[in-house]
């Protein structure tokens, strides 16, 4: 049962943070250090990023199909793991908010690769 709501919490996270690229591009450039200046860049926010987010979390919750999860999964550890090489390769190391994103992404893409058990 645990599982299923920590499953649920990080399809339900993935949404809220499309939503957020959707609806206020220019709120992330504090956290990510990206600057959509630009209308283009604001539209690439908001539709390769936050379109993406969003459609990735919805999709485990409409098929509500484990294969669905461990896609998301799959989705949060490869980019947990090309930021880690990033965070070495640019010297990006100290930025906190580099951290908590490979921290989020690291944890919730191995609880989406659980497999649920029938019990649970």
């Amino acid at each position: 049962m645990l599982l299923r709501v920590l499953k649920t919490t990080g399809a339900l996270a993935t949404i809220g943070s499309g939503l957020v690229l959707v609806l206020k591009p220019r709120s992330v450039s504090g956290f990510t250090g990206l600057d959509p200046a630009s209308p283009r860049g604001i539209t690439e926010v908001r539709s390769a990023m936050g379109g993406l987010f969003t459609a990735l979390g919805i999709a485990p919750l409409v098929y509500r199909s484990d294969a669905m999860y461990r896609a998301l999964g799959l989705g949060y550890l490869a980019i947990a793991a090309v930021r880690a090489v990033s965070m070495l390769v640019d010297r990006s190391w100290n930025q906190r908010s580099n951290w908590l994103s490979l921290g989020f992404e690291a944890v919730f893409g191995w609880i989406m690769l659980r497999p649920v058990r029938v019990s649970e």
